[in-house]
């Protein structure tokens, strides 16, 4: 029996069904979660609609069997094979998952997590068991992890496309497929059992990337309430948005993303920048237009990363303007980074300690006393620091501030921990992306597959258990959890989850890092940065 004209029906022995207006869904039960796998939020964006804004999906007769994951968006996946995409991906590739509790019903109104995979914009995807939403549905959180268009096929320009169909929105097809994946969520999300107006936006990398852009994109204003970034940064300088035309290039993005496709069309054989490039362009395979988002500067230079592109309809401006000026969505914010990201040679070429604190000008001695204060540290050690406050970490303040100076509730974290099997291979701390397992509460899935300790536990259960609170209220508290203090840059507190994995509220301990490179910050253009 349908219980309302869209919603859940009653289920066919363990089989989920729920009826949206699009159409009828069929997911799979297990136990007390149900999951619907596979679900369209827009037309397939190939042919006529490749470099397209994403299309309304139609709706479809009967059911669709949603037990499957759908296709990851087209990569060349690492080490993949020159010419080849990696297995399991496809340019149709705009699909969605959902996780929701079995017993959920039109009326439950629970709250909704949106999770915005990472992958510097050129790899990941919204599927797979280390990112399952199992345990956000045990907790009455519906939890959706969606597909964006990766590579040259999410951030692309050309001549040509910037003048056909002058309504749409040019550059940053990734950025639009996940407004329409959240317009998706809005219009569908309440047939599940979820509340569309009690909806958190939260990704890692570039997905934090993302949650940065969306908290300042115009056309995505009023699709969630609540924003979490994990590494994600959120100053200029590393994948915030390259200049569509050259006219309005940056001292980080001295070659415009019209630039970059004139070239890559070159690379191609085709010549011109007119609509008949374009068709060419647009019947290329989709094994010639992926290539780690990657292209020669057209000079015999280096290879330029294209990253998102600001438009100037879509992507008006960074989100570092967005936060300096307050235009930003006032909304709860938890933001937060690990405590070694990423080693050396990433973010500069520095190959001593003295050639990197050179880097700080007048705040050299500062940031000496700071990383290294008796001179005893390794380089390695040293420039891990670095790269991970420089990118994420002093960043990620800089947010937290400009949240907090709106008054809004404003949460920053640090993870630490590190399990007893990784300590030899993360002998300076956590890496990057080492706390979404635990976030997740899918241990078994984490890269790697260290043998799950004790202490592994301890810390999901804190992890999972924050973020499912906040998504339901807007503060990570809630009982048998550490105490997590609202941030203000009078008393600087934070969460830290230490080595140990015990979560203590306390001022930053880095501080004094994190101070000098914000001294520092008039010295970026000297920091030789790369997209990520």
């Amino acid at each position: 029996m349908l219980l309302g004209s869209l919603g859940i029906t009653a289920q066919q022995g363990n089989t989920p069904i729920v009826k949206t207006a699009l159409g009828t869904i069929r997911g799979v039960n297990e136990g007390n979660v149900d999951s619907f796998k596979g679900i369209p939020f827009a037309t397939p964006p190939v042919g006529e609609f490749r470099w397209r804004a994403p299309q309304p999906v139609a709706p479809w007769e009967g059911e669709l069997d949603a037990t499957e994951y759908g296709a990851n968006c087209a990569q060349s996946g690492w080490g993949g094979a020159p010419g080849t995409i990696s297995e399991g991906s496809s340019e149709d590739c705009l699909y969605l998952n959902i996780w929701k509790p079995a017993n959920a019903d039109t009326e439950a109104k629970l709250p909704v997590m949106v999770w915005i995979h990472g992958g510097g914009f050129v790899g990941g995807s919204g599927s797979g068991a280390g990112i399952a939403g199992d345990e956000f549905a045990k907790k009455d959180v519906i939890l959706i992890t969606i597909n964006y268009r990766l590579g040259r096929l999410g951030h692309f320009a050309f001549p040509a496309l910037s003048a056909e169909h002058p309504e749409e929105a040019k550059g940053s097809y990734a950025y639009m497929d996940q407004i329409a994946a959240l317009k998706w969520v809005r219009d569908n999300v309440a047939s599940f059992g979820g509340d569309a107006e009690n909806v958190t936006i939260f990704g890692f990398s570039a997905g934090g990337v993302s949650v940065h852009s969306l908290m300042t994109i115009p056309d995505a204003k009023g699709l969630f309430q609540k924003a979490i970034s994990e590494s994600g940064g959120g100053r200029d300088g590393v994948l915030t948005g390259r200049p569509i035309r050259e006219e309005n290039a940056s001292r980080f993005y001295p070659v415009s993303a019209e630039t970059i496709g004139i070239n890559f069309a070159k690379k191609q054989g085709i010549e011109g920048t007119d609509a008949e490039a374009l068709a060419r362009l647009r019947a290329l395979p989709v094994e010639k237009i992926v290539d780690s988002g990657q292209e020669s500067d057209g000079e015999g230079g280096p290879r330029i990363y294209s990253g998102p592109i600001l438009d100037g309809e879509l992507v008006v401006e960074t989100a570092e303007s967005a936060y300096n000026a307050g235009r930003q969505m006032q909304i709860p914010l938890i933001i937060g980074s690990n405590s070694a990201e990423i080693g050396g040679g990433f973010v500069n070429n520095s190959k001593t300690k003295e050639e990197l604190f050179s880097l700080f000008g007048d705040y050299g001695e500062k940031a000496k006393v700071a990383y290294d204060p008796d001179g005893s540290k390794e380089f390695e050690e040293v420039i891990t620091k670095f790269n991970t406050d420089w990118v994420w970490g002093e960043p990620g303040r800089f947010v937290a501030r400009a949240f907090a100076e709106q008054g809004e509730p404003t949460f920053i974290y640090h993870f630490g921990f590190v399990p007893e099997p990784m300590k030899e291979r993360m002998k300076y701390g956590a890496g990057h992306g080492s706390e979404v397992g635990y976030v997740f509460n899918n241990l078994d899935a984490r890269w790697g597959n260290p043998e799950t300790t004790p202490e592994d536990k301890k810390v999901a259960e804190i992890m999972n258990g924050y973020w499912v609170n906040f998504a339901k209220t807007g503060d990570p508290n809630g009982d048998g959890l550490p105490p997590w203090p609202v941030y203000s840059e009078k008393d600087g507190k934070i969460m830290d989850i230490q080595l140990d994995g015990n979560a203590v509220g306390k001022e930053d301990p880095r501080k004094a890092r994190l101070d000098v490179i914000e001294m520092g910050v008039i010295h970026r253009n000297e920091i030789q940065s790369r997209g990520i």
